[in-house]
Protein backbone atom coordinates (compact mmCIF):
# COMPACT_ATOMS: atom_id res chain seq x y z
CA UNK A 1 0.00 0.00 0.00
CA UNK A 2 1.20 3.46 -0.72
CA UNK A 3 2.09 5.83 2.42
CA UNK A 4 -0.23 9.34 2.35
CA UNK A 5 1.88 11.92 0.63
CA UNK A 6 2.71 14.68 3.16
CA UNK A 7 1.49 18.48 2.20
CA UNK A 8 4.61 19.56 2.44
CA UNK A 9 5.30 17.57 -0.32
CA UNK A 10 3.37 18.38 -2.73
CA UNK A 11 3.92 21.64 -1.67
CA UNK A 12 8.07 20.91 -2.49
CA UNK A 13 7.15 19.51 -5.77
CA UNK A 14 4.70 22.63 -7.17
CA UNK A 15 6.96 25.24 -5.72
CA UNK A 16 6.30 28.21 -6.94
CA UNK A 17 2.54 28.37 -6.27
CA UNK A 18 1.48 31.98 -4.70
CA UNK A 19 0.50 31.08 -0.96
CA UNK A 20 -2.78 32.61 -1.65
CA UNK A 21 -3.81 30.96 -4.57
CA UNK A 22 -2.28 27.57 -2.78
CA UNK A 23 -4.88 28.33 0.16
CA UNK A 24 -8.01 28.60 -2.76
CA UNK A 25 -7.83 24.99 -3.99
CA UNK A 26 -11.14 22.83 -5.69
CA UNK A 27 -8.83 20.09 -4.37
CA UNK A 28 -9.69 20.63 -0.81
CA UNK A 29 -13.44 21.59 -1.58
CA UNK A 30 -13.82 17.90 -2.88
CA UNK A 31 -11.22 16.37 -0.33
CA UNK A 32 -8.78 14.80 -2.22
CA UNK A 33 -5.92 13.37 -0.62
CA UNK A 34 -2.37 12.67 -2.97
CA UNK A 35 -0.78 9.05 -2.10
CA UNK A 36 1.28 9.37 -4.83
CA UNK A 37 3.41 12.01 -6.68
CA UNK A 38 5.93 11.26 -9.32
CA UNK A 39 6.19 12.47 -12.71
CA UNK A 40 5.86 9.10 -13.93
CA UNK A 41 2.07 8.21 -11.52
CA UNK A 42 -0.04 10.27 -9.90
CA UNK A 43 -2.78 8.71 -7.03
CA UNK A 44 -5.18 10.45 -5.03
CA UNK A 45 -8.67 9.44 -3.31
CA UNK A 46 -11.81 11.74 -2.64
CA UNK A 47 -14.45 10.49 -0.88
CA UNK A 48 -18.36 10.07 -2.30
CA UNK A 49 -19.87 11.42 0.79
CA UNK A 50 -20.21 15.46 -0.11
CA UNK A 51 -19.34 15.11 -4.00
CA UNK A 52 -22.91 13.24 -4.77
CA UNK A 53 -25.67 14.72 -7.17
CA UNK A 54 -29.36 14.52 -6.19
CA UNK A 55 -30.07 10.50 -6.53
CA UNK A 56 -27.51 9.93 -4.74
CA UNK A 57 -24.23 8.84 -6.79
CA UNK A 58 -21.01 10.28 -7.32
CA UNK A 59 -21.29 13.62 -9.33
CA UNK A 60 -19.59 12.96 -12.85
CA UNK A 61 -18.13 16.76 -12.41
CA UNK A 62 -16.44 15.35 -9.50
CA UNK A 63 -14.84 12.75 -11.47
CA UNK A 64 -13.85 15.18 -13.84
CA UNK A 65 -12.46 17.21 -10.55
CA UNK A 66 -10.36 14.19 -9.31
CA UNK A 67 -9.39 13.77 -13.08
CA UNK A 68 -8.28 17.18 -13.84
CA UNK A 69 -6.31 17.70 -10.53
CA UNK A 70 -4.23 14.24 -10.78
CA UNK A 71 -3.49 14.91 -14.62
CA UNK A 72 -2.53 18.37 -13.90
CA UNK A 73 -0.79 17.46 -10.77
CA UNK A 74 1.53 15.14 -13.36
CA UNK A 75 1.65 17.24 -16.53
CA UNK A 76 2.94 20.00 -13.88
CA UNK A 77 5.68 17.17 -12.34
CA UNK A 78 6.57 16.72 -16.23
CA UNK A 79 6.74 19.88 -17.62
CA UNK A 80 10.42 21.06 -16.15
CA UNK A 81 11.54 23.88 -14.31
CA UNK A 82 10.36 27.49 -15.07
CA UNK A 83 7.21 25.91 -16.74
CA UNK A 84 3.56 25.72 -16.19
CA UNK A 85 1.06 22.98 -17.68
CA UNK A 86 -2.94 24.25 -17.85
CA UNK A 87 -5.31 22.07 -18.58
CA UNK A 88 -6.54 22.19 -22.77
CA UNK A 89 -8.66 19.53 -22.92
CA UNK A 90 -10.53 17.22 -20.77
CA UNK A 91 -12.76 14.06 -21.71
CA UNK A 92 -14.19 11.53 -19.22
CA UNK A 93 -16.19 8.39 -19.82
CA UNK A 94 -18.61 7.44 -16.72
CA UNK A 95 -18.61 3.48 -16.65
CA UNK A 96 -20.69 2.94 -13.37
CA UNK A 97 -21.94 4.69 -10.32
CA UNK A 98 -20.21 5.36 -7.00
CA UNK A 99 -22.70 5.70 -3.86
CA UNK A 100 -20.07 5.07 -1.11
CA UNK A 101 -16.51 4.59 0.11
CA UNK A 102 -13.83 6.36 -1.70
CA UNK A 103 -12.63 6.41 -5.54
CA UNK A 104 -9.49 6.35 -6.14
CA UNK A 105 -7.76 8.11 -9.12
CA UNK A 106 -4.59 7.01 -11.07
CA UNK A 107 -2.87 9.35 -13.75
CA UNK A 108 0.00 8.23 -15.83
CA UNK A 109 1.18 10.08 -18.95
CA UNK A 110 0.43 8.67 -22.61
CA UNK A 111 2.46 12.15 -23.76
CA UNK A 112 5.28 13.91 -22.79
CA UNK A 113 5.96 16.19 -24.94
CA UNK A 114 7.81 20.11 -25.76
CA UNK A 115 4.52 21.87 -25.37
CA UNK A 116 1.73 19.18 -24.67
CA UNK A 117 1.53 16.56 -21.72
CA UNK A 118 -1.61 14.24 -21.99
CA UNK A 119 -2.75 11.88 -19.37
CA UNK A 120 -4.75 9.33 -18.73
CA UNK A 121 -6.82 9.13 -15.83
CA UNK A 122 -8.50 5.87 -14.61
CA UNK A 123 -10.89 6.08 -11.69
CA UNK A 124 -12.23 3.02 -9.53
CA UNK A 125 -14.18 2.32 -6.43
CA UNK A 126 -13.41 0.70 -3.40
CA UNK A 127 -14.09 -2.87 -4.73
CA UNK A 128 -11.63 -1.79 -7.95
CA UNK A 129 -14.25 -1.65 -10.39
CA UNK A 130 -13.67 1.48 -12.90
CA UNK A 131 -16.18 4.15 -12.63
CA UNK A 132 -14.86 6.36 -15.09
CA UNK A 133 -12.06 6.65 -17.72
CA UNK A 134 -10.76 10.54 -18.55
CA UNK A 135 -7.70 11.73 -21.10
CA UNK A 136 -6.44 15.43 -19.99
CA UNK A 137 -3.89 17.32 -22.40
CA UNK A 138 -2.52 20.31 -20.59
CA UNK A 139 -0.43 23.00 -22.76
CA UNK A 140 3.23 23.81 -21.21
CA UNK A 141 4.40 27.14 -21.86
CA UNK A 142 7.03 29.15 -19.72
CA UNK A 143 6.13 30.60 -16.39
CA UNK A 144 5.68 34.49 -16.32
CA UNK A 145 8.46 35.94 -14.55
CA UNK A 146 7.74 36.99 -11.19
CA UNK A 147 6.51 40.50 -10.27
Amino acid sequence: MTEHVSEEEIREQLAGISPEIAEQQLNDKVGLTFTELSPERVVGTMPVAGNLQPYGLLHGGANAVLAEALGSTLAALNAGAGRAAMGLELSCTHHRAAMKGLVTGVAVPLHVGRSTITSEITITDESGRRTCTARLTCIVRDRPPAS
